[in-house]
């Protein structure tokens, strides 16, 4: 590094929106980069991300735990398969002491906009409390799950009881004998509901659509298998090696040899339901791979408990005192648990961001989120988002690794070229975007109607990665100043 150049790279204020695994990320490799400046804004009171907040019971990662840790510190010793959430929080909160990440952490800080100034090439970033910073590079570490999503249900606020959503757990709110009344059916409820319905009274499931829950294997390592992985680091990556190469060539979507295998596993474990009305209404009538693949070995036996209700009538309103359905049935409950995930295909555009010409995103992406490699966005300048638009593939700390490189790597590019800003030109953007769009429509079972988080109301899937892991890492290291419009000071 030239002299002029760690200058530069010292100088440049940066700023990263979340401490969340992406966040993470970004700030490691640009401190290993030279760069001084940087900031973390984060609006819960430590880092983790999605793994901070929702710590509801049983919450799980369902990639295997080999191969859900960042390249650069693998961890080795993961007490089981899939890795438990306090477990995973345990490692982010590792890796920011141990890189030094803490001390440039701001929490408490939530970020609700951001505004581009054209004259001056500077971000003005805006927080909840009135305070504003500037920033010459904004990095995006918000991700797809940074903003709840609530069933479109009339009544909400009227009921008297206690209720709370999935991802915001009342740890403070005793279970115990209470009738609780659990709205979804997806990757929360997958995990949570077999953990609290022996403590119940009575626990109703209202499921909108029934999902494919495969079987895992997830039998806790032995200190034996522990101690071994720990004393010999090659048998650890040649573990993470073999769950990646399964993972990246298995997890394409469009094999329908290996598709059929996943919804034959799917209905085999089904079958551990005793009652037949109550299995054929678990039974999905979309292909495997249209929603997200969720797995469990507890779920479904779930179901042959006495205390546990199967509802898919379709809820009419929520009462003071229960849930009442279209053919008219009110189910009492006192405690109403909201399992309805995350608005995922908004991305940036849950805050305000106004970029060149004061155009806000949200604005920009009326047809839905679209980026270029998922992590420049077009008439937002010196902008890189992490687990951006159609970036959901595999492990995602695999693909926030290749994001954050291709990032950097940019952000290293301004302040050693003295640039004022880049921005990726629309023409390349929208001609990656409809060649990936083209991918996405070959994948049959997208285009089942299956009411997924991939899709915007209007239909285009602004989610999925439709190639492999290993795909999307070499397009990223591959050079392309000549997609990006360049201003010199």
């Amino acid at each position: 590094m030239t002299a002029v150049a760690a200058r530069g790279r010292a100088s440049l204020r940066i700023a990263i929106l979340g401490a969340g695994p992406g966040g993470l990320c970004a700030a490691i490799r640009l401190r290993e980069a030279g760069f001084r400046d940087v900031v973390l804004l984060e609006k819960s009171a430590g880092v983790g991300g999605t793994w901070y907040h929702n710590r509801y019971p049983g919450c799980a990662c369902d990639i295997p735990s080999h191969l859900y840790s960042f390249s650069f510190a693998i961890k080795r010793d993961w007490s089981r398969p899939y890795a438990p959430q306090a477990e995973i929080l345990a490692y982010m909160q590792g890796i920011a002491e141990e890189y030094g990440v803490l001390p440039l952490c701001r929490f408490g800080c939530e970020v609700t906009g951001a505004r581009w100034d054209d004259a001056r090439a500077v971000w003005t970033v805006e927080l909840a409390s009135g305070e504003e910073l500037e920033a010459d590079v904004v990095v995006s570490a918000l991700g797809m799950f940074n903003e709840l999503a609530w069933p479109e249900v009339e009544g909400l606020e009227a009921f008297a009881g206690t209720r709370f959503h999935s991802a915001r757990w009342r740890f403070d709110h005793d279970l115990r004998g209470r009738r609780v009344a659990v709205i979804g059916s997806a990757a929360s409820a997958v995990q949570f509901v077999p953990e609290i319905a022996p403590r119940t009274g009575h626990l109703t499931l209202y499921q909108r659509t029934a999902n494919w829950v495969l079987p895992k294997e997830d039998v806790p390592f032995t200190e034996e298998q522990l101690a071994h992985l720990r004393g010999d680091p090659d048998a650890a990556l040649a573990i993470r090696q073999e769950i990646f190469d399964r993972v990246d060539g298995g997890l394409t979507f469009d094999d329908a040899r290996a598709l059929a295998e996943y919804e034959a596993a799917g209905l085999a474990a089904l079958e551990v339901v005793e009652d037949p009305t109550v299995r054929a209404k678990l039974r999905p009538t979309h292909p495997w791979g249209c929603k997200r693949p969720l797995y469990s070995n507890d779920y479904y036996p779930t179901f042959n408990r006495a205390n546990v209700e199967l509802v898919t009538e379709p809820i009419a309103r929520i009462e003071s005192d229960g849930v009442r359905t279209r053919d008219g049935v009110l189910r009492e409950a006192d405690t109403l648990i909201l399992a309805t995930g995350f608005s995922a295909t908004k991305y940036l555009s849950a805050i305000d961001v106004r970029g060149r010409g004061g155009r806000r995103i949200d604005e920009a992406w009326r047809d839905g989120a679209r980026a270029y490699l998922g992590v420049v966005t077009s008439g937002f300048p010196n902008l890189f988002m992490l687990y951006g638009p159609n970036t959901n593939n595999g492990s995602i700390l695999t693909m926030i690794e290749a994001q954050a490189a291709y990032a950097v790597r940019h952000i290293e590019w301004i302040a050693d070229e003295g640039l004022a800003w880049v921005d990726v030109r629309e023409e390349p953007m929208e001609r990656y975007n409809d060649e990936l769009q083209r991918a996405i429509a070959d994948v049959a079972v997208w285009q089942a109607d299956c009411h997924g988080y991939y899709r915007t109301p209007a239909g285009r899937v602004v989610t999925q990665w439709p190639h492999t892991m290993t795909e999307f890492r070499e397009r990223t290291e591959k050079p392309d100043a000549d997609v990006y419009e360049v201003h010199r000071r």
